[in-house]
Order: C-alpha cells, then sequence, then structure tokens
C-alpha cells in the first residue's frame, strides 16, 4: 500500500515532537543566501516558511506538515532516521536541521559533506522561540525578517503568561500521553515541550515529577490523578479516548470519571515554533472553557 508524501508526514509527525533539553542558543554567522536548503525538522520547515523562504527549500523531511505548501516538496524521510544519500541527492546548498536529527552517523557524513550543515538547538522551553526564529534567519541570511517574527512571537509569549499568571482558582492537571504499549501510556514529564506548553497555557503537568518521556505504572497514574487527558491527533502514536480509558487506572482517575479527553495537532502543539502561542491559547480554551464565556 503506498501512501501520498503529505500521508507519510502525517504519520510520522507525531513522533518527531520528543524533544531534549540543549545547551544555550548559539547564533551561527550570517550565512550567504542559499537557493537549495534542505530542512531536517518541522519548526524548521515552519520558520522558514514563516520569514518568507519557502521557495527557497529544496526539500524537508516527513515531519515537515505545516504550513500545507511543505507538502510538495520533495521527502527525504523522517529526521530521526535521515538517509545522508537521499539528502544531498536534492543538491542542497545549506541543510538547516533541528538539534536531535539523526542518527548521528548519518549527520556527521552531511557534516562532512561539503554541504553548509546548521544545527537549530531545540530546548523545550518557550522562552526559548524567539531564539530559535534567529537562528534559523541567521542560518539562511534572513535576520531582519527573523528578528521581526522573533519580536512579535515574544511579544505574544508574553502577553499569554500574564492572561495566564492572572487567571484564578485551581489549575487544572493535565497528562500529556505520547503513546500506549504494553499497558502502558508514555507520558510527558518536566523537560519535555509537552509540559511546556501545558504551563504556557495554565494547566498543571500531573507527571512533572518524571523528566521527559516515560512509561508510567499504575501506581503513578494513580498517584497523578489528572483531570484532563491530552493527546495527539492523527499519525502513527494517535491514541484514543476509548484506548486511554479502558485502563482501569486511568478509568478511575477524575480525567477518566468525566471523560475528559483532549486532541490536538502534534507539531502545533509540541512544536515549539511561531504558533506556539496560539496553540497554547487553543489549550487553554479547552482546559477552562468558562474563561472564554463573555
Amino acid at each position: 500500500m503506498s501512501f501520498s508524501a503529505a500521508s507519510r508526514r502525517s504519520l510520522l509527525a507525531a513522533a518527531a515532537i520528543l524533544l531534549v533539553t540543549q545547551p544555550a542558543f548559539f547564533q551561527p554567522a550570517e550565512a550567504a543566501e542559499s537557493s537549495r536548503i534542505v530542512a531536517l525538522g518541522g519548526t524548521v520547515t515552519e520558520i522558514l516558511y514563516a520569514i518568507g523562504a519557502g521557495d527557497r527549500i529544496a526539500a524537508v523531511d516527513s515531519t515537515s506538515t505545516y504550513p500545507k505548501e511543505a507538502a510538495d516538496k520533495p521527502d527525504v524521510g523522517y529526521v530521526r532516521q535521515i538517509s545522508p544519500e537521499g539528502v544531498l541527492s536534492q543538491k542542497p546548498d545549506l541543510i538547516v536541521a533541528e538539534s536531535g536529527a539523526g542518527p548521528a552517523d548519518a549527520i556527521e557524513i552531511l557534516k562532512t559533506s561539503g554541504v553548509n550543515f546548521i544545527s537549530i538547538p531545540s530546548p523545550p522551553e518557550t522562552a526559548s522561540i524567539p531564539d530559535k526564529i534567529r537562528a534559523v534567519g541567521a542560518a539562511i541570511g534572513e535576520s531582519d525578517k527573523a528578528e521581526a517574527l522573533a519580536t512579535d512571537v515574544a511579544g505574544k509569549l508574553k502577553a499569554l503568561e500574564e492572561k495566564v499568571a492572572a487567571q484564578t482558582g485551581p489549575k487544572k492537571k493535565v497528562l500529556f500521553a505520547l503513546s500506549l504499549a504494553n499497558g502502558r501510556i508514555m507520558a510527558a514529564g518536566a523537560n519535555s515541550s509537552a509540559d511546556a506548553m501545558i504551563r504556557l497555557a495554565g494547566g498543571e503537568n500531573a507527571v512533572s515529577s518524571i523528566s521527559g518521556y516515560k512509561p508510567l505504572t499504575d501506581e503513578a497514574v494513580i498517584a497523578a490523578a489528572p483531570d484532563v487527558v491530552l493527546v495527539m491527533s492523527g499519525g502513527a502514536m494517535h491514541l484514543t479516548a476509548e484506548q486511554a480509558f479502558a485502563l482501569p487506572a486511568l478509568a478511575a482517575s477524575p480525567a477518566g470519571q468525566t471523560g475528559a479527553f483532549l486532541t490536538m495537532d502534534g507539531l502545533f502543539l509540541l512544536g515549539l515554533g511561531p504558533r506556539a502561542t496560539e496553540a497554547a491559547a487553543e489549550l487553554h480554551a479547552k482546559l477552562y472553557p468558562e474563561s472564554t464565556k463573555p
């Protein structure tokens, strides 16, 4: 059975968002203008389009699901399983990759290929989004456009943070469930993009005592007592409400008792890119629907 490039990207996009903490942002030297860019990572692609460089993209990876125009670009594969031959066959003059692209030996081949290769740090922190935008802009010689976008995003982040800080009442405890395997939920703890977005949206991560993405025991699920279960919509790792609440430990939780189950697009929710404030505002409205009433 064959799939279109867009379908493959939708199926794989979810898995690309398992971001890990990275060193502090660097600013690459301002690059000469590139006409054939290979973008590795959905957020890198999104930023490139947002600063008007979409026509300079020669190819993208399979997690690049936004904007829709990215589906028209050649697909070089999943960002964590890149084939250097596939990337180099596109004859790029610049490769811009999110940190975490791999495997390591493939990335080493690309770095020593003679093609300019720039890695963009992707720490799981909303405060780092403007610098991520600036880094992509500097990589392609578009610092002015990137700075305008970064400044706009920084202003929106501040405004949303102030709105959330002013909210009253208890915070909703949110369990982000990445997937289900062998009867255990793979959940997002601290130092994850899901944790960052839950907090930006005014929620509380129900499992902030763990770090990164880890499977939960039944005892851990019971102790977490989430008010809401949050998952990514669509894709290969999509988890349904029926699957989640079929687990006795989760069915007995406050979320299970009320059927509180939310789904959002993976790249939109977890990409930590230019649309992060929109995603967090949407999540906030879903968590606190009473706050949207006139």
